[in-house]
């Protein structure tokens, strides 16, 4: 790996912008959290803006056992997503100035341009600060919460990708964590050289088991909402033969949970499903750590930090066959691909995986825990401090040697089976 923390030993001063942040649990809040604690621990001091939920000010916050400075600002619950929280976009410049002038940061990286990105980009720029932009989202997926009627949500979508360019412009460099999202957003806004950086997953931190299966157990990790396809996975279950005797964990909080609940009910596969709604993070390795396969219907994934997760536990993956997850899972290597939205084609993908002999099976977990090797955080870190120190990204993109990788992952397999 290329380690650019020892070719650059002094540390930087970095504030991180972020619209969603912990306590919210969500792709792009647990990438920015991973980020800021990768970043600590490697020397350099960090600044995070995020709303507020329990009280304005700044002050020292410990995430994934790291601490960085939290400034928290004012913001109210949108009331059409059931957790999100905005800051007031009419403030955003002249509270970014305040924090920017008092921390005097060397880089400033926005994970958003809704509203934090919108402020803190021009405040940046006018004081001759670099700026680094991610893009963890998608438009489409927020047109559901604006309450603007069909009819003008094309017009509206045409108009949010413009204000998105518009934005991301002001930085140095843009990146999105997939080749295919950086593809999309260059479409979407005409910046061209969006890079792709993975979100990145810290791998050793998870426990893939290899004991013999005794049972079939499918699963299901993010939010509950109507973009994660979850009916999907439901009315796939009954399709399965009866003979595989699966159960279904559905992991997360969100609007739609009760609706799924009915749903099983109707579907008279209640006593198979699980809700365990919000659970803290040890308790979700474990989730990882007991399940067979992940299954994945979601089509708006810009990469799915579940799916990397899931990987690193040494799962195999049925997913949908849209946006990033191709891209993670590798149809008949580590899991299959299926038509989004298909419940039959999903049932069949899951029924093939869940009856494959078990050296296929186990040769499939191997497959992902290789594959996921090239997504650990320390190429994720090593990538954002070129781009912070303005140097070239090549050697930490390079793509690792994956026979290599294969060897330490059969060691790593056989340990972990070892002491199971």
């Amino acid at each position: 790996m290329n380690d650019t923390s020892a070719a650059h030993p002094e540390p930087l001063t970095i504030l991180l912008g972020c619209d969603t942040f912990a306590p919210d649990v969500n792709g792009a809040a647990r990438f920015a959290e991973r980020l800021a604690a990768g970043l600590v621990a490697r020397g350099h001091e960090v600044h995070v803006i995020a709303p507020a939920y329990d009280g304005v000010g700044e002050r020292d916050e410990v995430h994934e056992g790291a601490t960085m400075r939290v400034h928290r600002l004012f913001s109210l619950r949108w009331l059409p997503h059931d957790w999100l929280r905005f800051m007031m976009p009419w403030t955003m410049e002249r509270n970014s100035g305040r924090i920017l002038d008092r921390v005097k940061p060397d880089v400033v990286h926005f994970q958003s341009h809704f509203v934090v990105g919108r402020g803190l980009s021009v405040a940046a720029v006018r004081r001759g600060i670099r700026v680094v932009a991610t893009n963890h989202t998608m438009p489409e997926n927020m047109l559901e919460y604006t309450l603007v009627p069909k009819f003008l949500q094309p017009i509206l979508l045409k108009w949010s990708w413009w204000d998105a360019g518009r934005i991301m412009r002001r930085a140095c460099a843009v990146t999105t964590p997939t080749q295919r999202a950086a593809e999309y957003l260059t479409a979407g806004t005409g910046i061209p050289n969006v890079l792709a950086v993975g979100n990145g997953v810290r791998v050793a931190e998870y426990t893939p088991n290899f004991a013999p299966r005794t049972e079939n157990r499918i699963l299901f990790v993010g939010r509950v909402t109507g973009e994660k396809r979850i009916d999907v996975l439901l009315r796939a279950i009954p399709l399965l033969p009866e003979s595989l005797d699966v159960k279904v964990e559905i992991v997360g909080d969100g609007d739609q949970k009760h609706h799924l609940e009915r749903m099983a009910q109707q579907l008279s596969i209640a006593d198979r499903v699980t809700f365990s709604g919000h659970v803290d993070e040890a308790e979700l390795k474990r989730a990882y750590t007991r399940a067979t396969v992940l299954a994945m219907p979601s089509t708006a994934e810009l990469q799915s930090i579940v799916t990397m997760e899931a990987m690193s536990s040494g799962l195999p993956v049925v997913a949908a066959d849209a946006m990033a997850l191709p891209h993670l899972v590798h149809d008949g290597e580590n899991g299959y691909l299926f038509r989004p939205d298909d419940e039959h084609d999903l049932a069949a993908k899951l029924e093939k995986l869940l009856t494959l002999p078990p050296a296929e099976f186990t040769a499939m977990k191997m497959a992902s825990l290789r594959l996921i090797q090239i997504h650990d955080i320390d190429r994720t870190l090593d990538t954002f401090e070129c781009l912070y120190r303005g140097l070239p990204v090549a050697d930490a993109l390079a793509e690792p040697d994956l026979g290599e990788v294969a060897e330490e992952g059969e060691v790593a397999g056989e340990d972990a089976t070892a002491g199971r």
